[in-house]
């Protein structure tokens, strides 16, 4: 049986009194805007506003949000009914009009680091029905679009129409339909809202919710201790067992999917931050060549890695997918700790002596981001890359990495749908906008057409297990040629105080309705 909202709320919902959650989360979000940038924090931000047709379960399912119920009319048509009696928060009843105008508004944020395009570029048009009915229609089938749209949250035609980001991040046009409404907001700070006492849904236990952005991992924790919240996220995994002595505090975990890997600049024929050992650029970037990316990977500890700085929080592998999750290939183990090897891949290609490389990553994104980097830059030294490290905050990350600015860096990516095929067209396809997807956020610039037919392939498959063997399939296929190289799969870590119950999803981030005082 799916887990739903609506019955966890009748069950376990506070008597609507005044009740306020305080939230620190690691993640640093840039814009109220829910189609500028796909990334988590953002995506968890936007959610309290706004709502998509459909949203995940706990468990990755699809179920109804806006939309009451989907289906197919043919291999190229989806047909969604609407929920009537939905209105924004400003009153404005939610219509087919809306959805239509947010659909047509995502392909022209051009702008935007990390696009929705790849949930509605393959949609040839929209046809409204009537008010509570539209179709969609594709060139091909697209079996996967429920889920896909499962990550696009509705916006209005009356506030969006001639609004940017910008009218999103001074609250102008911050107007949704979901569970809270938006009061106060600095962009990469803090967000305050309040519950939307109109919401179709069952309201939230919380009348109020300050959510704040706390990235330096010791203020959430002393945030967390002192009272000034209630629960944070991204907990350093070496700080649990202290958290876990305080009789006032609770600790959750979950395994996520979230992947922990390194994004390589394999594309080009000469690379930003690859020299000499003297510091001359290189005239030729070693990255194109598998043996040299196969021997990084071979002198990466992963099992180092968890055990000494995720304090046993991680999950080592050599794929996209975790265990159990699908896309899950059993046969591509996580590569075995083998600098000797290493040393001799390099020698193989040419490079005996090594070379200088620099290893970027955000040093505010995700667990333990920049002792990862210095734990690689160790590793890779000692077989004769010499590594320097350049962390900063996420947000100066990101905007260089979209640029294509790094040689190799530090980065993670989750499922938009809890199964594989977002991994595949964003890490391992090659760029292809005019279908909205290949590698645009993360540009490395990989290609290999053999892959790319596998992944086109397995996105119009209908049935599910034949789906699946081709995701499987296509990762075989990819990974000895390291598109990327995989470090783990995180484990999310929760603390909160004592006397609240939170209700975890394979998901990451805080969302004040899975939070309910016991």
């Amino acid at each position: 049986m799916r887990f739903k909202f609506a019955a966890l709320f009748a069950c376990l919902a506070m008597p609507a009194a005044a009740q306020t959650l305080n939230v620190a989360t690691g993640g640093a979000f840039t814009s109220m805007d829910p189609h500028y940038h796909n990334l988590t924090p953002n995506n968890v931000l936007t959610s309290y506003v706004f709502e998509p047709l459909l949203r995940f379960d706990p468990h990755y399912q699809p179920e109804p949000s806006l939309a009451v119920s989907w289906k197919a009319i043919d291999d190229k048509t989806w047909e969604f009914k609407l929920r009537p009696g939905v209105t924004f928060q400003d009153g404005t009843p939610f219509t087919a009009d809306d959805v239509a105008f947010t659909y047509a508004r995502i392909p022209q944020l051009l702008n935007s680091p990390s696009s929705f395009n790849f949930a509605v570029k393959p949609i040839t048009s929209v046809e409204i029905v009537d008010s509570m009915t539209i179709r969609l229609h594709s060139a091909v089938s697209l079996p996967l679009l429920p889920y896909n749209l499962s990550n696009v949250r509705i916006i209005s035609r009356k506030h969006g129409e001639n609004a940017g980001t910008p009218d999103y991040n001074t609250m102008k046009a911050a107007i949704g339909t979901g569970p809270f409404r938006l009061v106060d907001v600095a962009v990469g700070d803090h967000a305050t809202f309040e519950r939307n006492e109109s919401w179709w849904d069952t309201k939230p236990a919380w009348a109020k919710v300050n959510y704040r952005s706390i990235p330096n991992d010791a203020s959430r924790n002393a945030a967390l201790q002192s009272g000034d919240v209630d629960i944070i996220d991204a907990v350093p995994t070496r700080d649990v067992a202290d958290l876990s002595k305080n009789p006032k505090l609770e600790i959750a975990s979950m395994a996520g999917q979230r992947l922990i890997y390194l994004g390589v600049d394999s594309g080009r024929a000469q690379s930003p931050f690859v020299t000499d050992h003297d510091g001359k650029p290189l005239a030729k970037n070693p990255l194109q060549d598998v043996r040299v990316r196969r021997a990084l990977s071979l002198a990466i500890n992963r099992a180092g890695i968890k055990d000494r700085i995720m304090d046993g929080f991680s999950a080592p592998t050599g794929q996209l997918m975790p265990v159990g999750a699908s896309g899950y290939e059993p046969s591509l183990p996580p590569d075995a700790y083998d600098p000797e090897q290493a040393k001799t891949l390099l020698a193989d290609v040419g490079y005996k002596d090594g070379f200088g490389i620099t290893l970027h990553g955000p040093n505010n994104r995700y667990v333990n981001d920049s002792k990862i980097a210095e734990a690689i830059a160790q590793m890779w030294t000692r077989i004769g890359i010499k590594t320097t490290v350049d962390t900063m905050p996420s947000a100066t990350f990101f905007s260089r990495a979209v640029k294509a600015e790094f040689s190799i860096r530090v980065t993670g990516w989750a499922s938009d749908t809890g199964e594989a095929s977002s991994n595949l067209t964003e890490l391992v396809a090659s760029s292809a906008p005019e279908k909205g997807r290949g590698a645009v956020f993360d540009p490395s610039r990989y290609a290999n057409p053999k892959i790319d037919e596998i992944i086109e392939r397995s996105l119009s498959i209908v049935d599910t297990p034949a789906r699946e063997a081709v995701y499987r399939e296509a990762e075989r296929m990819a990974m000895p040629d390291y598109p990327v190289i995989p470090l783990h799969h995180q484990v999310n870590v929760f603390a909160m105080r004592k006397g609240l119950a939170f209700h975890m999803r394979m998901q990451e981030g805080i969302r004040a309705w899975d939070v309910v005082p016991k």
